[in-house]
């Protein structure tokens, strides 16, 4: 297994760790619901580059091969499922903010919106890959992937 999916994995379930903390099952967040099922599309999303780091790796043909078929059956919809990602996030931001209150010394809420600003970016590298595609976005596409996924980790891991 790609290390890549054993850090979905503990993402994931850090993050069930959280809703499971703050009693989510008693009383109903909406704010960590929308957080959360954005997380789901993000970390569907982010699996690919999982499979692509398998498909580079193995020595396995058969592994290869399976992997490239999941892959080419999730690419048609990655476009789509990143898109409702970002529309999660910015509820998930923007019901937070109404429930919160946005102050600047909440760090929590600093990485949330850094995280934000970073999907909106990576959706919309995204986008510019699919109309003009060059090795050049693809590499913007990942790299601010990566920075996005980290700093949900650092807003996930940030307690309340």
């Amino acid at each position: 297994m790609n290390r890549w999916f054993l850090f979905n994995f503990g993402l994931l379930c850090l993050a069930l760790w959280n809703i499971v903390r703050k009693n989510f099952f008693i009383h109903w967040q909406i704010p960590l619901l929308l957080g959360f099922i954005g997380l789901l599309f993000i970390l569907f999303n982010w699996t690919r580059h999982a499979m692509y780091s398998t498909i580079r790796e193995t020595p396995d043909r058969q592994r290869k091969i399976k992997y490239a078929k999941l892959s080419k059956k999730a690419i048609r919809i990655h476009k789509w499922t990143g898109s409702t990602a970002l529309l999660f996030a910015i509820a998930h931001g923007i019901s937070s903010w109404q429930t919160y209150k946005f102050t600047t010394y909440e760090i929590k809420m600093i990485f949330g919106l850094l995280a934000l600003l970073t999907l909106l970016s990576v959706v919309i590298a995204g986008w510019l890959r699919h109309f003009w595609p060059t090795i050049r976005k693809r590499y913007w596409h990942l790299y601010l992937a990566m920075t996005m996924i980290f700093l949900v980790l650092i807003h996930i891991f940030i307690q309340n």
